[in-house]
């Protein structure tokens, strides 16, 4: 098994200090290579790179085989600046064996770009990781299309991608379906895309959850459009705790399509996981500033009673929200569905179904 791990190490530092043009990393075809936690160190000495996966890597899937191993990440690529990620192979977490203990216990990641630039995935299978799919962090000009990512519905944090302190991201053309939020974007980030995604089962596009340790947020310029969400827990989310400060804005929510969704429009301003609350669920005077959220062209059906829920904090309220072409119905023959609001300002446009709750 170490053979693996060693192979793939040589083979990278082989590319990575090649002086030709777009050096290459090729995983074969019809072989399925058992590979324990990996770092790819960057910069490399070409100025684009290329990994190549058209075999699968696997995961180690016993978790006693993690123990005296980091397990905060499995597959890195660290610094790399023009990495080319492609190809029609898979990376299987094989994280079944993790789904029953403590979250905290499990491997964080499958795969993880940490202070990369300028680079590409595309066409990746991503399946059944312990936890996140695929995680950019510290990473500036990323593009991710073409992926299918998928684990079982009621795999926990089985986020497909997640992608914090990180700027001008693109995220398109993907079909994911996870236990967790299809599209998760953590603080310190800018600039964020997410295009023709098919999302569901899951959680829906998340902005959040921020501000926990009380800390001040700053996500700017978030774009989610022409994503259908099918079956999932929500579709589009901004999530932030009341301790935190700071400010989510410049948000937008367009052409959205809804199946049997169970809260298609949500911004939970007093989130809050009770197992890990630590006090911080109480009524506060603090909170994250969410402002400049434009919902427009959202269609499609609910499963629950209440379709537009803006739950804002008494305390720091929500403002320049924009509900624009909105018609939410019920899934269920026969039933209404209505919007919910606490302290959430903004202006209506079009055609608005449920009616709006909004203060102006």
């Amino acid at each position: 098994m170490s053979f693996f791990f060693l192979a793939f190490s040589a083979a990278w530092k082989a590319a990575c200090s090649a002086t030709t043009q777009n050096p290459t990393v090729v995983v074969p075809s019809s072989r399925n290579f058992l590979v324990y936690p990996l770092i790819f160190y960057g910069p490399c000495k070409s100025s684009q790179i290329s990994f190549q996966l058209i075999g699968t890597i696997s995961s180690p899937s016993s978790p006693s085989v993690w123990w005296g191993r980091d397990r905060s990440k499995w597959l890195t690529f660290n610094g790399v600046t023009g990495l080319l990620i492609t190809g029609t192979g898979t990376i299987d977490g094989q994280g079944s064996g993790w789904w029953g203990q403590s979250c905290r216990d499990h491997p964080n990641l499958a795969l993880s770009l940490i202070s990369c630039k300028q680079s590409t995935i595309s066409g990746i299978y991503f399946v059944n990781s312990a936890q996140e799919h695929l995680v950019i962090y510290l990473s500036n000009n990323i593009l991710i299309k073409n992926l299918h990512i998928t684990a079982p519905e009621n795999s926990p944090n089985s986020d497909g991608i997640h992608i914090e302190a990180s700027q001008n991201v693109l995220v398109n053309n993907s079909v994911i379906a996870t236990g967790d939020d299809c599209v998760s974007i953590g603080d310190m980030t800018s600039n964020i895309n997410v295009s023709f995604v098919n999302c569901g089962p899951g959680h829906g596009v998340s902005i959040g959850s921020l501000g926990k340790n009380g800390n001040s947020v700053k996500v700017e310029n978030i774009h989610v459009k022409r994503v259908n969400f099918k079956g999932s827990t929500n579709g589009a989310r901004i999530k932030t705790w009341q301790v935190g400060l700071g400010y989510v804005r410049k948000i937008s929510f367009e052409h959205i399509t809804l199946q049997s969704v169970q809260n298609p429009i949500y911004i939970d301003q007093n989130y809050c996981d009770i197992k890990g609350a630590r006090g911080n669920c109480g009524q506060k005077s603090t909170g994250v500033h969410i402002s400049e959220v434009t919902y427009n062209d959202i269609v499609g059906t609910s499963s629950t009673y209440v379709a537009i829920n803006l739950n804002c904090s008494q305390s720091v309220a929500c403002t320049g929200i924009t509900l624009s072409s909105i018609q939410i119905r019920s899934d269920k023959s026969g039933q209404q569905v209505i919007s919910k609001c606490t302290n959430a300002h903004g202006t209506n446009s079009g055609v608005v179904q449920p009616k709006s709750c909004l203060q102006s």
